[in-house]
Parts: C-alpha cells; structure tokens; sequence
C-alpha cells in the first residue's frame, strides 16, 4: 500500500492551487499561451501573487523558504498537469522554481541574492538557464561561449539554443567557459539580463510539443555583463554547483 507524503499543510496549498487554476488556467488561456508560444506576463505575476511561484525563494527575499520540501512542487505540478496546463504554466514555472531560482539562493552572492530573488518570486522577474548549444548537449565540456575579463566584468559571446523561457525571461543564468582547455575549473555560471547590448533573444523554436512553452535560440555578441553577476563572485566553479 502506498503511503501518502502530503500532510495537512500540503492538502490546504493544494486548494489553494485549486482555486488559482479555476481564475486563471481556464482553456481559453490555454489556447492563447499554445497560439503565442508562451505564457503570458500577467499570469505569471499572478503565479507569483497567490504563491504558486517563488515556492524556493527563502523567506527573507520574499519567498515561501520551501526550498527543501519539495512536496509543494509535486503539488503545484500535479494540479496544473491535471487542469491540462503540463505543456505551458506548468513549464514556465518549473524553470523559474526549479532551475532559475536553486542556482541564485543555493550558490548566488548576498548582492545577486539581494537583486534577483525578490523579483524572481513574486513573478516581476523570470528566470531562465542557459547551457545547451548547437555543438554541446550533454558534453558541457565542449561549449564554445566565452566570458572574457576585462576591467569591471566580461565580455560574453556565443549561442545557446533549446533553451526553455529563453525568450520571456528576463536573467538568464548562463554556462560559459572562462579559462584554457576544458579542465572543470575552465567553466564559470555568469548571469545576463534582457536589454544587454548585444543579447539577443531570438526567435521562438517551433516544436512537436510544449507549444505553450517557449524555447529559443540566444545570441551574445560583445555582451559586457559586469562582474558581479558571475554566480557565488568565483570563476571556476560551474561544474561544481
């Protein structure tokens, strides 16, 4: 027999998610975010308002601090799967909760702690991780963007592609090479935020699934992100967070 692992306060979140599923995961919206390709800003801000995002946010920069009960997770997902949702919302709030936000409250400095995640959960802010490129998948050793220093941070170019929320998100948490060879202490996470000169977020990739999802192809050429975005201030570290 399989034992339940929610308990009462996991049972009152689930009405809640519930009731926010009824107001603003209805099919009409569901159509549009499959025409769009996305999910729309004002839903997510909503996500972000009744507490369905932000769930791993920790109390003091505004969040539920759930960051390792991950039951509210499965709970938000199971319901939004439920209602139909599993190829939109349900995707563009795995990205912010599960990947985006972990790397900033697990490996970010107080001052990225500071800027980002307060925003990150109440929805103003969207996140995205970027690693995959045309030539590396799942060899991140073979990645070619480079993030070059320079007096007050780095230059960044390079492509990513396939990356889920790349085209709503607003900073991105991005895998990039900073040193010689592909030693592990050559790779660095850098942080880049929509309107950097020389970002470009590029088009929607049309896909046989997760139409209401986006996933796009971004482009960096000459970016200057300054140096206090490189996660947790060190170089070196990315195939260790």
């Amino acid at each position: 027999m399989q034992r339940d692992i929610f308990n009462e306060d996991h049972d009152a979140f689930r009405e809640m998610v519930k009731e926010f599923i009824k107001r603003y995961v209805t099919a009409e919206k569901q159509k549009q975010w499959d025409e769009d390709g996305e999910v729309d800003r004002a839903t997510m801000l909503a996500a972000g308002e009744h507490g369905i995002i932000g769930l791993s946010v920790p109390e003091e920069f505004g969040g539920a601090g759930m960051l390792m009960d991950y039951r509210f997770r499965s709970v938000v997902m199971e319901e939004l799967i439920r209602a139909g949702a599993g190829s939109s919302l349900a995707g563009a709030v795995g990205i912010q909760d599960d990947l985006a936000i972990p790397y900033i409250a697990h490996f970010g400095t107080d001052e990225q702690k500071q800027k980002f995640l307060p925003g990150m959960a109440t929805g103003e802010v969207l996140g995205a991780l970027a690693m995959t490129e045309p030539g590396a998948g799942s060899d991140l050793r073979a990645v070619k963007t480079t993030a070059k220093k320079v007096d007050g941070g780095y230059i960044v170019n390079g492509a990513k592609t396939f990356i889920s929320s790349g085209h709503t998100a607003d900073m991105i948490v991005t895998f990039v090479k900073t040193g010689e060879g592909n030693r592990p202490d050559a790779f660095s996470l850098i942080v880049i935020e929509k309107g950097m000169d020389g970002f470009d977020q590029g088009k929607k990739l049309h896909k046989m699934g997760f139409q209401g999802h986006d996933t796009a192809e971004l482009s960096f050429t000459d970016v200057f992100v300054p140096e206090a975005n490189l996660i947790g201030g060190a170089e070196g570290t990315a195939l260790s967070s």
